[in-house]
């Protein structure tokens, strides 16, 4: 029993190191500030640069909105900002917002509606567009792709966008964690597979101990690992609204109600055939089913990882 308590020890050791990595990893070092840019009528306004200025340093971060006037700046440094939209026809007045490590804060800009200018009488412009070619110009101006995911993917119309940068800011928020999700997922595959491969050589009776602590080391990690990817899983917002899932996303998490029980109930078999091990004895009972449980394990972890990692 001493023996077993020296091979959790050591376990507990490597998962403490892991768990310190895997922490910094989900870390992107600041804060977020997000919002939405629309004219003063309410509508919003796609395709401005925002400029986002850092009062104590004077350095200088820029986005441009989508279809739906939203903007998003990561990676912030803590502090006070200065957001404005220098580039705009009639720019409003800096809005003044700070800048925190936690959640993501907001700051709208609205934005006066540009001073028509006077045009020249058609028979002096012969070869000038029509409006109906310039509405066509200005709507394929407007309709450029945005740089990342909006509401409108999801399934909402322009009209529920309007004013919504809170609804906005939780799918920006979602998309981040379950990105960390995925690292976590393909970093976790590392002990996964290793854990597996030195399973072969700590069942026999006359297997060293070292192998058998090996084993149960990288079967500690291995844990300690799939418990910090499933919570960045569990602790994305969800959006209220969003049509039903399908395909790819479906079966993945369809396969966690395979792996999740799977991880924990590997190690708690694995403890079992362990001691018996220890004692001399033929792994027999519940503990011999540790090997079959593990494979399956692996497995729907596997498929799970690859069903969002390519396209088909």
């Amino acid at each position: 029993m001493n023996r077993w308590c020296a091979t959790l020890c050591r376990g507990l050791f490597f998962s403490a190191i892991f768990f310190s990595a895997a922490a910094l990893c989900g870390q992107d070092g600041g804060g977020t500030l997000s919002g939405t840019v629309t004219d003063s009528f309410g509508n919003a306004l796609p395709n401005i640069t925002v400029s986002v200025k850092n009062v104590a340093t004077g350095q200088t971060a820029e986005a441009q909105t989508d279809v739906a006037g939203h903007y998003t700046v990561s990676n912030l440094p803590v502090g006070d900002y200065e957001v404005s939209a220098p580039d705009a026809g009639s720019p409003a007045a800096p809005v003044k917002v700070t800048v925190t490590s936690t959640g993501t804060q907001t700051a709208n800009l609205t934005l006066q509606p540009a001073t028509p200018q006077p045009s020249a009488p058609p028979a002096s412009l012969p070869d000038a567009p029509s409006s109906a070619q310039a509405g066509s110009s200005s709507g394929q101006s407007a309709s450029a792709p945005s740089a990342g995911p909006s509401l409108e993917d999801l399934g909402f119309s322009k009209a529920d966008q309007q004013g919504d940068a809170k609804q906005q800011a939780l799918l920006d928020k979602r998309t981040h964690m379950l990105k960390i999700h995925q690292r976590m997922g393909l970093i976790t595959t590392i002990p996964l597979i290793a854990s597996v491969i030195t399973s072969f050589g700590a069942g026999g009776h006359d297997t060293s101990t070292a192998s058998r602590d090996l084993h149960v080391a990288l079967g500690s990690v291995t844990g300690d690992l799939y418990g910090i990817t499933a919570w960045y899983a569990i602790r994305a917002p969800r959006i209220k609204g969003a049509p039903p899932k399908r395909g790819p996303i479906r079966f993945h998490e369809a396969m966690a109600w395979i792996h999740g029980p799977g991880m924990i109930l590997t190690p708690i078999l694995g403890a079992i055939a362990f001691d018996q091990k220890s004692n001399g004895e033929k792994v027999h009972g519940i503990a011999s089913a540790h090997g079959p449980v593990a494979i399956v394990t692996a497995g729907a972890f596997g498929a799970a990882l690859i069903s969002v990692s390519f396209k088909f």
